[in-house]
């Protein structure tokens, strides 16, 4: 604790907020000074500690306690703050962490690293230079959890057993209890920490749907937790240059998993070459206790250097060890470090959370990213695109649709190309049976068939075209009028005739004539699903993202019904950025015109380079990753949509560098109205 902020807190009457270890050491270096009438903890409000009562939040009150300070590690000083934040500012309390950082302050949105401490590469690979054993933290240095907490972890192990019927109540928050009080006197197995849970649970007696044991329990977790498991990539590759210099390369790790299991999980994140691992739970004793004591006997007159995020357990502790250290930021870190990017106040549920993490844990997965010249956040890739901005709202989307067409009893969906071309990978996913049909058709090839009378054309004549009326006429209709001997309105309908022929043919040999079906589109006004319906015979619905001017739609009679509701749409960001996704999803092959003599499908020249396909094919990877990831951890009955979270992670594709020079000359086509924008232009 820095002098400034010890003289503020003298004269104050103090609640300190935690009963770790931490709070252990708190007082036995500052209790006697300081004017500290009682301890605050998430889960007990009674009983005594450390010579200290154990008081619930509402009685600071009552002892005029003036300020609260937090002895936590930084990563749960924010899920503290949202716990007991606002009882503090109703009542006048400050509240810090116990390095001095007001945590009620409201923390400024940025976009770059100007007032982040950086540590550098270079700084690293000096001080790896200078040591003859470098000790690497496990958890948040070289891999990542793609959730926001580890905490997480236990509510997903609740869902996995609730799906099998089995309800041990509050089970994540009897998890993290028992853990913290475990903790005090040393460093637990996961399964004593289960028995001591199943015990606190009154487990045969109080479990709805039969017993399970702490193994079972223990099993689950670390099953759970491996799934969300991803390496740290850049660390990854610094560790491995240390083994390769001669380096004696050491993992010192708080966790209650045993060496077995993390010998397991380096080598699944591809993680080898270290000389020997030291995992707290083996030794019965975490690194703020005398963990870094084992290290030390196992290399007397070496030079150590620990490398960690931690800036109590890797930092201080290996400090006072007198180990020389080198602070790796954990994603979260970097999160908080820039105000949260706007996005905190959107989560609501465990699935936004998990996004979030899955988020978090790939646009920091690199901690040296603030190295950058300009210190911007950026993005290196349109592969991280897909996966970062764009797939949040469409894996929502997705399941939007599918819940829509369960509830409508709809079996049978049309993914229009070209949009439809990776929504129907996405959705197959989760919804194989099904029966779903990539549908040949675009707006053209709908009117082309579907028109039938002069009022038609009139329709059709009456959205602008940029360019002439011959112009018009070859890109809309297929018709040449220096070609045709009658009236344009004439060639356009025997025309049309032919073509609807061909599309009933197409229709008739998929099998679904007769059928009622839905067709999804992406962003329309439904002019496509207008002129498409009449080649069916069976009742056909739209399920669109968006769609445009539906007061002009509405005396056509379209069964239309959009993810975003005309109010939803005007009240959002999303009519700035949807064009982004629109860009995006599309198939790697050109637009469709008409059908041949022979019944074979036309397709207009394609007008994307081979880079353009490429940029096309990185994006979407980069969203189906995320859409795998995403129902492989959130169990299927409570995945949840979040249009505000998805709209502000989107919203971020503006903010952000884009080191893709592929994707920056992507252009937003529209070749019915025959317009080309550069995406430059639609970037904030």
């Amino acid at each position: 604790m820095n002098s400034d902020f010890f003289g503020l807190l003298k004269n104050r009457t103090i609640a300190l907020y935690g009963l770790g270890t931490e709070t252990q050491r708190f007082l036995s270096d500052h209790g006697d000074e300081l004017s500290i009438v009682g301890l605050l903890d998430g889960f007990r409000t009674d009983g005594t500690m450390y010579g200290y009562p154990i008081i619930p939040i509402e009685d600071t009150i009552e002892k005029n306690v003036g300020c609260i300070i937090v002895v936590a590690r930084p990563g749960s000083c924010k899920a503290i703050t949202k716990r007991i934040g606002d009882f503090c500012a109703q009542n006048d309390i400050e509240l810090f962490d116990v390095r001095g950082k007001d945590l009620l302050a409201p923390s400024d949105v940025a976009y770059d690293f100007s007032g982040v401490e950086g540590y550098r590469i270079s700084d690293l690979k000096q001080k790896i230079d200078a040591s003859d054993v470098v000790s690497f933290d496990l958890f948040d240095t070289l891999v990542a959890r793609k959730v926001c907490n580890y905490t997480d972890v236990f509510e997903l192990v609740d869902m996995r057993l609730r799906n099998k019927g089995i309800v041990i109540p509050d089970l994540a928050q009897l998890r993290i209890m028992t853990e913290k009080e475990l903790s005090r006197k040393g460093s637990p197995k996961l399964t004593d920490i289960y028995e001591a849970v199943l015990d606190k649970a009154d487990h045969d007696k109080q479990c709805p749907g039969g017993m399970v044991s702490a193994e079972e329990l223990s099993r689950i977790e670390w099953e759970t937790d491996l799934a969300v498991m991803t390496p740290r990539r850049k660390v990854c590759e610094i560790f491995r240059e240390a083994v390769e210099f001669g380096k004696d390369v050491v993992i010192t790790s708080d966790c209650y998993y045993d060496k077995e299991q993390i010998c397991f999980l380096l080598n699944k994140m591809g993680i080898n070459g270290y000389k020997k691992v030291y995992v707290s739970s083996e030794y019965d004793t975490l690194k703020t206790q005398h963990l870094f004591d084992e290290l030390k006997k196992d290399f007397p007159g070496k030079k150590l250097l620990h490398v960690g995020d931690d800036e109590i357990a890797d930092i201080d502790s290996a400090s006072e060890q007198g180990i020389d250290t080198f602070r790796i930021y954990g994603g979260m870190q970097l999160y908080d470090a820039l105000g949260g990017l706007g996005v905190d106040d959107r989560l609501r549920t465990l699935p936004d959370r998990i996004k979030l993490g899955m988020f978090i844990s790939r646009i920091f997965n690199n901690p040296f990213v603030f190295e950058d010249s300009d210190q911007r956040l950026c993005v290196n890739d349109s592969d991280d695109i897909g996966y970062l901005f764009c797939a949040p709202m469409i894996t929502d989307f997705v399941h939007w649709m599918r819940e829509k067409a369960a509830t409508d009893n709809e079996t049978h969906l049309l993914f229009c190309a070209r949009d439809g071309y990776l929504i129907k990978r996405l959705y197959e996913m989760i919804d194989p049976d099904t029966h779903s049909y990539y549908f040949l058709t675009s707006r053209t090839v709908a009117i082309r068939a579907g028109v039938k009378d002069e009022k038609d054309i009139e329709y059709v004549d009456g959205m602008k075209y940029s360019g002439t009326v011959e112009e018009a006429t070859m890109k809309r209709f297929g018709i040449d009028i220096s070609q045709i001997s009658g009236t344009r309105q004439e060639a356009i309908l025997e025309k049309a005739a032919k073509q609807r022929e061909h599309y009933r043919d197409y229709i008739n040999a998929l099998g679904i004539n007769g059928a009622d079906t839905v067709m999804f589109d992406f962003v329309a006004k439904g002019t496509t699903q207008m002129y498409l319906s009449r080649m069916f015979e069976g009742h056909m619905k739209g399920y669109y993202f968006l769609q445009l001017e539906p007061e002009f739609m509405a005396e056509k009679g379209l069964d239309i019904e959009p993810f975003y509701s005309d109010t939803e749409k005007d009240t959002s960001q999303i009519f700035d950025n949807y064009y982004i996704l629109e860009t995006i999803l599309t198939a790697p092959f050109p637009q469709m015109l008409e059908f041949n003599d022979e019944g074979a499908p036309v397709y207009a020249k394609e007008t994307r380079s081979e880079n353009d396909l490429r940029c096309f094919v990185r994006a979407q990877a980069g969203i189906i990753q995320f859409f795998e990831d995403y129902i492989s951890i959130v169990p299927e009955g409570v995945r949840s949509v979040n249009k505000p979270l998805d709209e502000a992670l989107l919203a971020l594709v503006n903010r952000v560098r884009i080191l893709d020079d592929d994707f920056l000359s992507l252009k937003v086509e529209d070749p019915f109205f025959g317009r080309m924008t550069d995406i430059r232009d639609v970037l904030g």
